[in-house]
């Protein structure tokens, strides 16, 4: 039995470092992966309130461009094609980015 357990936790291990690997062949950062991982949960709840609200608080708004910012810095760190199933709702928070940086520039 102990054999087995200590088979498993080789196996996870080995695992763990494989994909560890593969980050670091791909050319990217394991930190900067992670990150992007985190922001692509990120990036579906902005797509989500992106579609949602067309009037939102100036305080929603300033949340808002700082979860973006986010969002795109770790885009920016990754290949494309990792992303390439995401770009429509990368596109759309992009463009609710937009639309919100230039209605507080007009309004300054």
């Amino acid at each position: 039995m102990a054999t087995l357990i200590y088979i498993l936790v080789f196996v996870i291990f080995a695992l763990i470092a494989f994909s560890v690997m593969q980050i670091k062949l791909a050319g990217i950062k394991v930190k900067d992966f992670w990150s992007f991982i985190q922001a692509n949960q990120l990036l579906d709840e902005l797509y989500i309130f992106a579609k949602r609200k067309n009037k939102i608080s100036p305080q929603e708004e300033v949340i808002f461009l700082m979860e973006a910012e986010k969002v795109f810095d770790a885009f920016d760190k990754v290949p494309d094609m990792l992303w390439e199933e995401e770009y429509q709702k990368y596109r759309e928070v992009l463009n609710k980015y937009k639309d919100i940086k230039m209605v507080r520039w007009v309004s300054n």
